[in-house]
């Protein structure tokens, strides 16, 4: 079940998703060139090493990027390493489609922070494993589960469009899209499959995600959609009046408006804002509530007295006029 796109819109620009997607191609592109000997030793210095994060291990002085102590900083650098194009397409198409609605939902330097917790959940989820291991991770797959896992309680009902059995297409719910992917990792997981791959962090993000999403998300973002008839998504513009006898405003945004039609009144009460204080006597200005933010307009210059051309007074009003 491959997700190609979702049904979600967003009202803002994700620039932060499309920052982090943009690194991590550069960085792949970086790296893809190097020899198989080369790129062994790339993993090894930004790759994340159990050994090394939880203190059983040290890499040997100089070879190191990072200085004495702060090993740990590889957890980082591990966010942005891939193994392959397959490892890379497939993290980036997932944060592609899922990445941009989470970040609407709390913002751009939020969502920077939350990327960044959920990977290193991941990381020491994986870690926690063999704490001995020497053994680098590389990959944006934990993180990545961090957002999947926001999703999965933000919008479990969009509709997402998947590629099934790489024969049919339809839309199914977020919910189960998700879902499904979770449970994959768990059996995965379970079973021993593709030793290489660390199924931990996966499930560790993926829950860290879960769990942080109601500390990251704007307060009037709502967490799983009720069931009333109101729409869960779609675009919401502040302020827009709706059609009909009844209001299709979810729950969420009627308090939203509310708290807005609030501080208004209190704005218009204080004199504030657009309702600023009438002119002063003589003060040249619009006294309309939007007066004080119009530019004053410069006085118009005197114009100057013509010389003007001469009444002519016809001497014999009876003749032709044109006969001069």
């Amino acid at each position: 079940m491959l997700p190609i796109k979702d049904n979600n819109p967003t009202t803002i620009t994700p620039w932060v998703t499309y920052a982090i997607i943009a690194i991590n191609v550069v960085v792949f592109l970086g790296t893809v060139t190097l020899d198989p000997r080369a790129a062994t030793l790339v993993n090894l210095q930004y790759g994340a090493i159990p050994a090394v994060l939880f203190g059983h291990a040290e890499l040997p002085p100089g070879f190191s990027p990072f200085p004495a102590g702060f090993g740990f900083l590889s957890i980082f650098s591990a966010m942005f390493m891939h193994g392959g194009w397959m490892h890379l397409g497939g993290n980036m198409l997932y944060l592609w489609i899922f990445g941009n609605n989470v970040e609407d939902s709390m913002g751009h330097f939020r969502f920077l922070i939350f990327y960044l917790a959920c990977g290193v959940a991941a990381a020491l989820g994986h870690g926690l494993l063999d704490t001995q291991s020497e053994i680098p991770m590389i990959g944006a797959s934990g993180a990545l589960a961090g957002v999947l896992g926001a999703y999965f309680l933000l919008y479990p009902k969009a509709r997402v469009l998947v590629w099934f059995f790489w024969v049919f297409v339809f839309y199914v719910p977020a919910v189960v899209v998700l879902g499904f992917w979770f449970i994959t990792q768990v059996i995965n997981f379970g079973s021993g499959a593709g030793g290489g791959i660390a199924w931990v962090a996966h499930i560790a993000g993926f829950l860290a995600g879960v769990a942080l999403i109601p500390l990251f998300k704007h307060r009037n973002v709502p967490l799983w959609h009720d069931g009333s008839p109101a729409p869960a998504f779609g675009i919401y513009r502040p302020g827009r009046k709706t059609r009909g006898a009844t209001s299709n405003i979810p729950p969420w945004a009627a308090a939203y408006e509310a708290e807005r039609a609030a501080k208004r009144a209190n704005m218009r009460r204080d004199q504030r804002g657009p309702w600023g204080k009438e002119r002063k006597e003589g003060e040249e200005r619009d006294s309309s509530p939007w007066g004080r933010y119009q530019p004053k307009s410069a006085p118009k210059p005197k114009s100057k007295p013509s010389v003007g051309v001469p009444k002519v007074v016809r001497l014999h009003p009876d003749r032709n006029k044109d006969d001069t």
